[in-house]
């Protein structure tokens, strides 16, 4: 019961810092990304906000375990690899275009109607093609 409703306390304060932050307003998303336009600056203050506390929680957390059972994840490898550089441009393509990533895609459900809706379609599709699309890159790139 603790683990859940820690869960549900993070859930719902990461739910809304992105509403707070702006993050589930397609416009400024967009705004963000069009630095050859009406640039808007805003959400790099955003990524700070979560880019740092993130990289310090990394440090506090070797060789401790979380309060709810478990273990904390590894950090990742710092590899570039195809796999890396396919997701990223797809995830970049995808946000730049509908302005959502799947968190903020996820908080705007409630109140973005269909156009969320069809976004969230569209990313789940997309998560249940990847394992297909990851397998037919990795022969491709065993084949060169």
């Amino acid at each position: 019961m603790q683990r859940i409703l820690l869960s549900l306390l993070a859930g719902s304060l990461f739910g809304g810092g992105l509403f707070v932050s702006g993050m589930t307003d397609t416009t400024k998303v967009q705004g963000w990304l069009d630095v050859f336009g009406d640039w808007d600056p805003t959400l790099a203050f955003v990524m700070g906000g979560a880019i740092i506390p993130m990289f310090i929680a990394w440090r506090f957390t070797e060789g401790r375990k979380p309060l709810v059972g478990g273990d904390f994840p590894k950090p990742p490898a710092p590899e570039l690899d195809h796999r890396l550089i396919t997701g990223s441009v797809l995830f970049g393509m995808g946000w730049g275009l509908a302005g959502l990533c799947p968190g903020p895609a996820v908080a705007s459900i409630t109140y973005n109607g269909m156009g969320g809706l069809v976004f969230m379609a569209a990313m789940l599709g997309g998560m249940a093609l990847a394992p297909l699309v990851g397998t037919r890159l990795d022969r491709l790139s065993a084949a060169v």
